[in-house]
């Protein structure tokens, strides 16, 4: 289908300067993430809850490896999620199923058991990896391509985002004070309310994303039927690597097993791009620079997915929460990341643009670097909290505001600018998969910041502070190490700077 017939079909009208089908889009986006944050808000404090306080009395350690393998499993599906839209359903299609999907996800975490628990979960992953990637696309197909106002209409769509996830946790943390499944059923009312708002006003997206465009999309079908089978490989590789986890329901296993098996997939994955993949000098190393950024990746989302595990407890144990009489839900510090998000994202945009007419705009290593770095001082902040609760105290709630504006500044830094990367470094033949890279070392770090939370044990709070040092030591190295060799690496850029 030719791209300009898309966008005739699918602009029908404009609200704003912008075709109305992208308010479809962004109150659909605003109450998914709505659901999903609303619910991952909860998901840890309710597995260690106590079972007759309503929870499921699992271990830090049990529920933070869960935590880890649930957030990487909504990376890794999203691949074959895209590939279905791609080949099969189209992108509008894909939106509507997966919402459904969400939504009874949603809802079977609302019934009480450990088989509804687990069920629930895998419908929000499976639901997810349909609609998350390909909502996006559908964005993209609403302009064409040099349509100035393509970056401000990305713009806007994030923002939905960050609204739908500094509104869920606020919700959803407080019905889940009452009772946590009404916590969990409030994160499926709010998908059921985007599925209403995505159907009545789905006409405004006209033919964007309605179908499969099989002539023009068969070099991406190409790379999806690899990505599809690294997918698989990942699988199996996870299964074994975690058999006598599986065997047992250790979740930690489970959660190193399928850490390992990334690993490997992503090894082999590399070694037969450089092997096989017929690479010239430039583009070798492009790919090489690329290792190097996923890598950094996974280590930036290791320390950064604290937030929904081990500074979520510490939210929940240690710090003071009462306000002027009232007791404010450990899950409410899960908005402020969304809020931040929301206020700095047109700062940096402008630092950016500024730096750039100077010609002093860092290259992506630099940033990357900038973000491991400012990571990493969020985690100082905490070593100092951790040290007051070691003697005995609680803390103000400042010291995790303050590593949240931390962490959120870091991953204004690197994150954006990591999907940037992918798309100017990787050879245009290997696009769709480096894309796929870049999914799977997100779902790499997801699973290592499950296994780095199980280390803080309430049973071991003098530990704390040198397990965040640990943690402070890593990210601020591997940030200045990024630093030192800054200028190689951006030769490896070649003509992509």
């Amino acid at each position: 289908m030719n791209q300009d017939a898309v966008i005739s079909a699918g602009s029908q009208g404009e609200v704003l300067g912008h075709p109305r089908g992208l308010a479809t889009l962004f109150f659909t986006e605003m109450w998914e993430r709505f659901s999903y944050y609303g619910m991952r808000a909860l998901l840890v404090l309710f597995m260690v809850e106590q079972i007759e306080a309503g929870g499921l009395g699992f271990s830090d350690q049990t529920a933070t490896a869960i935590y880890g393998i649930y957030t990487a499993a909504v990376y890794l599906v999203a691949l074959p999620g895209g590939w279905i839209a791609d080949r099969l359903w189209g992108a509008q299609r894909a939106i509507w199923f997966g919402g459904i999907v969400i939504m009874c996800g949603h809802f079977v975490l609302a019934i009480p058991g450990i088989p509804s628990f687990f069920l629930g979960l895998l419908l929000v992953v499976l639901g997810t990896g349909l609609l998350k990637p390909n909502i996006s696309a559908v964005v993209g197909e609403l302009y064409p391509l040099a349509d100035p106002r393509r970056d401000a209409g990305f713009t806007i769509f994030y923002m939905g985002i960050n609204l739908g996830a500094a509104i869920g946790p606020l919700i959803c943390g407080w019905l889940a004070q009452s009772n946590w499944h009404y916590g969990f059923a409030a994160a499926g009312i709010g998908m059921l309310a985007g599925l209403i708002q995505f159907r009545l006003t789905r006409g405004e997206l006209g033919a964007a994303g309605l179908a499969p465009d099989r002539e023009a999309s068969a070099p991406l079908r190409r790379n999806a039927w690899s990505v599809v089978a690294l997918a698989v490989a990942v699988l199996v590789l996870a299964w074994l690597a975690g058999v006598s986890g599986w065997l047992q329901f250790d979740a930690s296993r489970i959660a190193g097993g399928t850490a390992v098996a990334i690993v490997c997939a992503m090894v082999l994955y590399f070694a037969y791009v450089f092997i096989a993949g017929k690479l010239t000098r430039e583009e070798r190393n492009r790919v090489i620079l690329i290792v190097v950024l996923v890598l950094a990746c996974a280590m930036f989302w290791a320390g950064f997915e604290q937030a929904g595990s081990s500074l979520n407890l510490f939210a929940e144990r240690y710090t003071l929460r009462d306000f002027a009489g009232f007791e404010i839900p450990a899950s409410w510090f899960q908005s402020l990341n969304p809020i931040f998000i929301i206020i700095l994202a047109p700062l940096y945009s402008m630092l950016w643009i500024g730096l750039a007419r100077r010609h002093l705009e860092p290259a992506a290593p630099a940033k990357f670097a900038l973000g491991l770095i400012i990571l990493g001082l969020g985690f100082a902040v905490m070593i100092g909290a951790a040290t007051l609760v070691a003697a005995g105290d609680q803390v103000l709630p400042t010291w995790l505001l303050f590593t949240y504006l931390l962490h959120t500044m870091g991953e204004l830094a690197l994150s954006p600018v990591g999907l940037s990367s992918m798309t100017k470094l990787a050879p245009r033949r290997f696009v769709g998969q480096m894309m796929g890279m870049w999914f799977m070392c997100s779902g790499l770090g997801n699973i290592i910041a499950g296994l780095i939370a199980g280390r803080f044990s309430a049973d071991a709070v003098d530990q704390m502070p040198a397990l965040y040092l640990q943690i402070v030591l890593t990210t601020v190295g591997s940030g200045l190490l990024l630093i030192v060799f800054a200028k190689p690496l951006k030769k490896l850029m070649g003509t992509a700077h």
